[in-house]
């Protein structure tokens, strides 16, 4: 019993995950977690650099919300200290630093927009200036004498910049120190970041070394790539999905989304079993990720109207005004059924577009078979009618049928 709760446990945490270090240690924690009945201590940082979060950050919200599912202490870090100084990571050029004010308006918004996601009872919100803003000069020359300088410039973005001459500020080096030094303060089990903050988390597990404390394990998850699927989600991109976007916004921005990218979109924001996604049309799935997040963000209600608005606008978009085939249907079709309804194989015979049963039924298995938005994998469905309703169908990428009912 113990070993599938290890198991489960392992699952969840490592979904999506890029790598975990080390893997064993993790298993370790869990395991002497479940026999003493006591959570770990899962920490994520988010530096207040800008008002507004989008979808590519709540990758973690999302890991840390798995946390929580099972039960461990989520500690959602805001660095203000360390967001005054700028995170050095995937830059060129020293950033420029941010007012303590800037910091603190940033971070009021982030605490609105995390618990769409996060159980807010569950979770405790920290922030790093409440033990860096009384450290003395010399608690400070004491954290820098715990680190060396040659492992620092073994950071890919500071020895680019030292290569090319580009100028490295002193206090950048402070940055993943002080990163580190979090988790030293909060006594951290398991510290999350995203793929680009790896230096910055290994920081952490050789500071706990240095101050006699068991090491965290890291995990780290992906970058998500915006809405254009190359470059990773950033406002200054313009390829971003906020969360406060409106919920009409959100949604077709979602739906702007390539199939591929739809699928890793479920992996790293949804607890959704892939394969059961995969088994769904691409159209249908990614209407349902649409819904999903704008639901989650700004209310059941929100999702639904969203999606029913775009399709509608789909459908007016999409469906030529002019289609191939127009089948008349009347009542006289449905004689011998109380509830006007007609098998779908025979409803695509009638179009007189296929040339057997045989290939109508492969074109439905297929996921070939769309009707009104909906798409149907079963060769033997029934389809409910209605008289004095319309019915379009798009058979496979370029045929389009309009079918009429007259009562």
């Amino acid at each position: 019993m113990m070993d599938q709760e290890l198991q489960r446990q392992l699952d969840l945490m490592t979904r999506g995950a890029v790598e975990v270090i080390p893997r064993q240690e993790l298993a370790d924690r869990v395991l002497g977690a479940l026999r003493e009945k006591r959570p770990l201590r899962v920490k994520a940082g988010f530096d207040p650099t800008a008002p507004d979060l989008h979808l590519g950050h709540t990758v973690l919200i999302q890991k840390l919300r798995h946390f929580q599912e099972l039960g461990h202490q989520v500690i959602f870090l805001i660095g203000d200290f360390t967001g005054m100084i700028g995170d050095p990571t995937g830059v060129s050029e020293t950033r420029k630093a941010l007012t303590r004010e800037q910091v603190l308006a940033n971070a009021r918004t982030y605490e609105r927009q995390i618990f769409k996601t996060l159980d807010q009872a569950r979770t405790h919100i920290d922030y790093n200036s409440r033990w860096m803003h009384d450290m003395r000069a010399q608690d400070m020359v004491e954290l820098c004498s715990r680190y060396n300088l040659a492992r620092m410039l073994e950071r890919d973005d500071f020895s680019e910049r030292y290569r090319t001459q580009q100028p490295i500020g002193i206090h950048e080096f402070l940055y993943p120190l002080v990163q580190g030094y979090d988790s030293v303060a909060l006594k951290a089990d398991i510290e999350l970041g995203g793929t680009d903050q790896k230096f910055n988390l290994l920081v952490g597990r050789d500071l706990q070394r240095a101050w006699g404390q068991v090491p965290q394990v890291v995990i780290t998850v992906p970058l998500l790539e915006g809405t254009d699927g190359v470059r990773k989600m950033s406002k200054s991109f313009g390829n971003a999905i906020a969360l406060e976007d409106d919920p009409a916004n959100m949604f077709g921005k979602v739906m702007s989304v390539s199939d591929e990218l739809m699928y890793r979109y479920y992996e790293l924001l949804t607890t959704e079993d892939l394969n059961d996604v995969r088994q769904c049309h691409p159209m249908e799935a990614k209407l349902a990720l649409a819904e999903m997040l704008v639901a989650r963000y700004h209310g059941t209600d929100a999702g639904q109207e969203a999606r029913d608005d775009f399709r509608r606008k789909f459908r007016k978009r999409e469906f030529p005004d002019k289609p191939d085939v127009t089948v008349e249907l009347t009542a006289a079709d449905f004689a011998d059924s109380a509830q006007p309804a007609m098998g779908l194989v025979d409803l695509l015979m009638r179009t007189e577009l296929l040339p057997s049963r045989t290939e109508a039924r492969r074109l439905i298995t297929q996921g070939a078979v769309v009707v009104n938005q909906t798409c149907h994998r079963d060769s033997s469905a029934v389809l409910p009618m209605q008289l004095n309703e319309s019915y379009q169908i798009k058979i496979g990428k370029r045929k389009y049928v309009l079918v009429h009912v007259r009562g």
